[in-house]
């Protein structure tokens, strides 16, 4: 009768903690509509399985100098090297969660001398190998090994994350150069232009077609542009500088291309939301999070059940009760245990309340990761039809006025203009020639924000 008692305990015990055993299994998420099409009338994306994140960073990024500073930024980011010392560690963690299955031996040689009323001394010792091992029955080791290997993958997805983090921001930091570069070089050839034109007003007033008006107001204009200068030199040192400490580097001059020759693509291909959950390492990151709470849950539940191990010595001693022998004999003792907590039964509680709420927390994080990550994607899809559309518009824009400078300069020659007029139409064609290149980096800071949401960075 008391096996029966025993036995049906023991079922019991184990038929409650078969779920333990169970490895975790993504919760169903709706990515369906993650996107929004700038394009698209019914504000949906198209399933287009071709995706850009999934592209080698040197197929996104083909600018030959852009290449060799983005490589010489992984090389030496320190913290990206951060991050790789980061999976050392979770891979170190996981090698010792997959050795507590094994035995532990442990040897412990003894000795010693003892000698009564000046007798000859006699000498004992003990070899002893010791071995325990704890038999994982209701899968706390279990759970604890793939928490372990969980959190390697986490650390995997981080250094990814950060990997894709630096070479955004490489590419975003040599882009705003080559914004700047090209902003200098249109303010400087304007300068230049305002100067001349300046001086034609000076010899307009010496013929009496124009006041002095006009020409204070010119010159006022020529030293703002002049003044304009020093502002985006500085802007182009800060951002050099801001490089430089990415790449683990003093301060210095960067090489760099034109934003002449850069590429763009007509259509940059997103593929489909579900990729996110496979491509994007924080929404990676965060499912790891997610999955290790789980297995924390599962590691509080199993504080619920008894600890069994098995013990044993193995070795030789020459020590028998009061007796000493010589040679040695072997010893051999084992000893099985079963631990069942009793009075911790109300903290384990807790720490089993405590595991779930942080499991829940978790399972918020990892949805909010996947919204975040298709925002972000429809923030870049959106920003880099809209700066394709003002390239289209503001081409126009530039191309009339500039016509519109070269008439009102002849119709002041002719005195059927004035030169608020002239002043008015340079200052417009100077807004518009800047604002294209703000237009051009617009686009190429897209394109980089979309390789960045989309998990790139291989």
């Amino acid at each position: 009768m008391k096996k029966q008692i025993l036995y049906t305990v023991c079922l019991a015990a184990l038929m409650s903690s078969c779920h333990i055993y169970k490895s975790y299994d993504r919760p169903e998420i709706d990515t369906k509509g993650l996107y929004r099409d700038p394009l698209s009338v019914n504000d949906t994306l198209t399933s287009d399985t071709t995706n850009m994140g999934n592209l080698p960073w040197k197929e996104v990024f083909t600018d030959p100098k852009l290449q060799e500073i983005i490589q010489l930024g992984l090389d030496q980011n320190t913290d990206l090297q951060s991050a790789m010392l980061n999976v050392k560690q979770a891979e170190a963690s996981f090698m010792s969660a997959r050795m507590a299955y094994a035995p532990s031996l442990v040897l412990s040689p003894q000795g010693g001398v003892s000698s009564f009323n000046k007798s000859n001394p006699t000498w004992t010792w003990s070899a002893p190998v010791a071995a325990s091992w704890e038999i994982d029955l209701f899968g706390k080791l279990l759970n604890s090994k793939r928490k372990a290997k969980v959190a390697l993958l986490q650390s995997e997805a981080y250094k990814q994350a950060v990997q894709t983090q630096v070479i955004s921001a490489i590419a975003n930091y040599y882009y705003t150069l080559l914004m700047l570069d090209k902003q200098l070089s249109i303010t400087e050839e304007t300068s230049v232009i305002w100067d001349k034109s300046l001086e034609t007003m000076r010899a307009m007033k010496e013929a009496g077609m124009v006041n002095e008006a006009a020409i204070v107001q010119s010159e006022a204009n020529s030293y703002m542009v002049k003044a304009s200068i020093p502002d985006i030199k500085q802007q182009i040192k800060e951002a050099e500088n801001a490089l430089s400490l990415l790449l683990k580097q003093a301060p210095q001059k960067i090489e760099r291309g034109s934003i002449d020759d850069q590429n763009f693509p007509e259509v940059l291909n997103a593929g489909i939301p579900a990729q996110l959950l496979a491509n994007r390492p924080d929404v990676k990151a965060a499912e790891m999070a997610l999955a290790m709470a789980y297995y924390g849950t599962n590691e509080a539940r199993a504080n619920f059940y008894p600890q069994i191990s098995i013990s044993g010595t193995l070795g030789w001693t020459n020590q028998a009760g009061n007796m000493i022998v010589n040679p040695g004999k072997m010893i051999l003792s084992a000893l099985g245990s079963l631990t069942q907590p009793l009075f911790y039964r109300g903290a384990n509680i807790a720490q089993l309340k405590i595991a779930k709420a942080q499991q829940e927390s978790a399972k918020l994080s990892f949805e909010q990761a996947i919204l975040n990550a298709g925002s972000e994607v429809s923030n870049a899809l959106t920003s880099y039809e809209s700066a394709k559309e003002k390239s289209i518009q503001r081409e126009k824009q530039i191309n009339s006025l500039e016509k519109s400078v070269e008439y009102t300069q002849q119709l002041l020659t002719l005195g059927t203009s004035t030169y608020l007029e002239v002043l008015t139409a340079q200052q417009s064609l100077l807004s518009a020639q800047l604002s294209q290149v703000s237009d051009s980096f617009q686009r190429m800071q897209a394109i980089v924000n979309l390789y960045h949401a989309l998990g790139g960075g291989r």
